[in-house]
C-alpha cells in the first residue's frame, strides 16, 4: 500500500539532516556542507543513516559524512510533536503513525511522540472568506492589534480540535489589558507605600497560595499545549487574585515582596504568548538578560485550606451585600395606601456563626454521605431511608428541602459539602477580616456571635453559611466644614455616634464624601472661641488661625435630650468642626 501524500510519510526525519544537504537553499542549487550530490544518496545510504544498516560497499559518500548525518538524526529524533489541522487526522496523520511503525518496528523510541491537531480559525464567529469580506491578513492583524495583542487574542481563541474564534473586540480588550498591566507594573515599582512586613497576614498567605496554584495550573496547561487554559489561569485568574489581594489589604497596604514576586511571575508565565510586553516589564524589574532565558519559577506546595478560607470570606461578604440590599428595600405599598417610608441605613451588624449542624441535619448529612458511596442516590431512595430514622419524624416536612439543597452543594463543592463541620475556625477568619467586612458594607462596627444565641432561628445558620442581622444605632448630625481653597470640598452634616473618635469620624467622612479618598489624611479642628471664631474673616495665608487640632484620643458623646454632640477635647456643638486633608 502506497500513500502518496507526503504528510503521511516519515519526511519529518529529513528535517534532522536537511541543513547538511540543502546548502542553505530550498532547491539544493548550491553546494552543501558535506559536498554530497542528490544522486549519491542511495537507498542503502539512507538505510545507514535512518535504520542503522551497514555502510554501503559501493557508496560514493565518505563514511564520516554519513556518520555525521546519522548522529544528527539520532540526536533529534523522535519527532516530539507534529502540529497539523484536524481535517488531516483521518488521512495524513494516521498514515504518518503507520509508516513510522513500519520503518522502525523494533525501536518504538523513533515513533512520533505526540500529535497536536488544531481546529479551523473563525473570524468573529464566522468562516473567513474573501468573497464575504470576512477576512484578515496576518500583516493587517499585526498593524491593527500589534504582535502581542494578536498573539493574546489567538491564544484566547480556543484550544484543541475545537474551531478557534478570533474576535476583534477581544483583541482590542486584550491590548487594553496588556497596557494596564504595564502601567500598573510601573506604578507599583515606584510606589513608596508598599509595606515590608516581618510576618505575613491572612491576605498575604492567601495571595501566596493563589499565585502558587495559578503557576502550577498554567504550567500544566502549557505542557498540554492548552494555550487558552494557560492564559485563563496564568493571566486572567492570576490578575483577579491580585485585584482581590489589593482590595482586601485596604489601608494596610500590599506586601512589597509579594507584589514584586507577582510582577516577575506574571511576566514569565505570559512570556510564551506576549514576549515583547513581558520583555519590557523584565527590563523594568532590572533583570539581567532576556526573559526568554528565564527559568520557570518553582512553585511551593499549595495550602488549599487557606484558599478555601478566602473563598468562604468572599462568598460570605457577597451574601451579606445581598442581605443588606434586601434590608434597605422598602416593602410594597398597600393598594390605596401611602408609600412606605424610606429605611434608614444600618450602622452595625451581628454575624452569627455555627460550629456544627443541628442534630437532625447532621443525621441527614451522615445518611447522605453513606448513600453517596455507591453512586448518586435519587430522591425517592433518600426519602425512604430518611423515613426510617425516628429522630427525623418531627422534621419530615423540612427533610427533603434540606436534602435537595445539599445535593446542589455536592454538585458545586464536592463531597466535602456533606461534612458536618468545617476543618478550620470560621469565627477566626471573620474576626481577622472584620475591617474589610465593615468597610465593604459601609457600617460602623460588626459583632460576632454563636448561632446558639438565636435559639430555633439559628437552625438556618450552618457551618460555612453565617447569618447576618443589621441594626441602626442612634446618631446626631454635626456640621463639618472644609476651609481649604480649591479643594472642591464644602460643608457636610455627618452623623455622630456615641463613643466616636477621630479615626471613626474620618472613616465615615471618607465613605460619605467621595472627594475624600483617604481617611488617614483627615484632620479635625475645633474653634478656640466657639462663638466668635466662625465669624472671623478667614485668611488664606493663615488658615489655622483660631483653630485647635482635635487629638486622636478625643472621644465624642451624644446629649440625646439637647440633641447635641459633646467632645472631650472641647466645645464642638456651638460652631461645628473644621476638617482638612493633610499630606501624609
Amino acid at each position: 500500500l502506497i500513500e502518496g501524500l507526503s504528510d503521511s510519510t516519515i519526511y519529518m526525519a529529513y528535517y534532522t539532516v536537511a541543513h547538511l544537504l540543502q546548502g542553505g537553499t530550498y532547491d539544493s542549487s548550491k553546494p552543501n556542507a558535506l559536498n554530497i550530490k542528490a544522486e549519491d544518496m542511495s537507498h542503502e545510504a539512507w538505510d545507514y543513516v535512518f535504520l542503522g544498516g551497514s555502510y554501503p560497499k559501493k557508496c560514493k559518500i565518505a563514511q564520516a559524512s554519513l556518520d555525521r548525518m546519522k548522529r544528527e538524526f539520532e540526536y533529534w529524533y523522535p519527532c516530539d510533536i507534529r502540529v497539523s489541522g484536524k481535517d488531516l487526522v483521518p488521512n495524513h496523520l494516521t498514515y504518518a503513525i503507520y509508516n513510522h511503525v513500519a520503518m522502525w518496528p523494533e525501536t518504538g523510541g523513533n515513533w512520533i511522540q505526540g500529535i497536536r491537531a488544531n481546529g479551523h480559525l473563525l473570524l468573529n464567529s464566522d468562516k473567513m472568506s474573501k468573497s464575504t469580506g470576512n477576512f484578515l491578513t496576518l500583516s493587517d492583524a499585526i498593524n491593527q492589534f500589534s504582535a502581542d495583542g494578536m498573539r493574546l487574542a489567538l491564544a484566547d481563541a480556543g484550544d484543541s480540535v475545537e474551531d478557534a474564534n478570533f474576535v476583534t473586540t477581544s483583541a482590542d480588550a486584550g491590548i487594553l489589558r496588556l497596557y494596564t498591566f504595564v502601567e500598573w507594573a510601573k506604578e507599583v515599582l515606584e510606589d513608596p507605600n508598599l509595606k515590608v512586613r516581618s510576618k505575613p497576614n491572612f491576605h498575604d498567605n492567601v495571595f501566596v497560595n493563589e499565585m502558587n496554584l495559578k503557576l502550577k495550573q498554567s504550567h500544566d496547561a502549557y505542557d498540554k499545549l492548552l494555550f487558552k487554559e494557560a492564559l485563563k489561569t496564568g493571566f486572567f485568574e492570576l490578575q483577579t487574585a491580585r485585584d482581590k489581594y489589593r482590595e482586601l489589604c485596604g489601608d494596610e497596604g500590599m506586601c512589597k515582596k509579594l507584589v514584586l514576586q507577582y510582577v516577575e511571575w506574571q511576566s514569565i508565565i505570559l512570556s510564551p504568548i506576549c514576549p515583547h510586553v513581558c520583555e519590557h516589564i523584565w527590563e523594568l524589574l532590572g533583570k539581567e538578560g532576556t526573559i526568554l532565558n528565564a527559568p520557570w519559577p518553582q512553585h511551593s506546595e499549595v495550602d488549599l485550606t487557606v484558599i478555601q478560607q478566602s473563598e468562604y470570606l468572599m462568598e460570605s461578604v457577597r451574601d451579606f451585600r445581598l442581605k443588606l440590599k434586601s434590608h434597605m428595600t422598602p416593602g410594597k405599598a398597600k393598594k390605596g395606601g401611602a408609600a412606605p417610608a424610606s429605611i434608614e441605613p444600618p450602622t452595625h451588624c451581628t454575624v452569627y456563626v455555627a460550629k456544627s449542624y443541628p442534630a437532625w441535619q447532621s443525621t441527614i448529612l451522615q445518611t447522605m454521605k453513606d448513600m453517596y458511596k455507591t453512586g448518586v442516590p435519587d430522591n425517592k431512595a433518600i426519602s425512604v431511608e430518611m423515613g426510617k430514622k425516628p429522630e427525623l419524624k418531627k422534621y419530615m416536612k423540612r427533610v427533603m428541602p434540606f436534602v435537595a439543597f445539599m445535593k446542589e452543594k455536592v454538585v458545586t463543592s464536592g463531597m466535602s459539602a456533606l461534612d458536618t463541620s468545617l476543618p478550620w475556625d470560621e469565627m477566626k477568619v471573620l474576626e481577622e477580616n472584620k475591617d474589610y467586612i465593615v468597610n465593604t458594607l459601609q457600617l460602623e462596627d460588626l459583632n460576632l456571635a454563636a448561632s446558639s444565641e438565636l435559639g430555633e432561628k439559628g437552625e438556618d445558620c450552618r457551618p460555612g453559611q453565617p447569618l447576618i442581622s443589621f441594626r441602626t444605632e442612634e446618631s446626631i448630625k454635626l456640621r463639618l466644614t472644609n476651609n481649604q481653597p480649591y479643594s472642591g470640598l464644602f460643608s457636610i452634616d455627618l452623623p455622630i455616634l456615641q463613643g466616636d473618635n477621630v479615626s471613626k469620624m474620618a472613616a465615615r467622612l471618607a465613605r460619605t464624601e467621595r472627594m475624600v479618598k483617604d481617611a488617614r489624611k483627615v484632620e479635625l479642628y475645633r474653634w478656640k472661641d466657639p462663638s466668635m471664631g466662625p465669624r472671623t474673616m478667614p485668611s488664606l495665608e493663615r488658615p489655622l488661625d483660631g483653630l485647635v487640632l482635635i487629638p486622636a484620643e478625643a472621644t465624642f458623646s451624644l446629649d440625646k435630650e439637647k440633641q447635641t454632640v459633646n467632645c472631650s477635647a472641647g466645645d464642638v456643638a456651638t460652631s461645628g468642626i473644621i476638617y482638612r486633608l493633610a499630606e501624609l
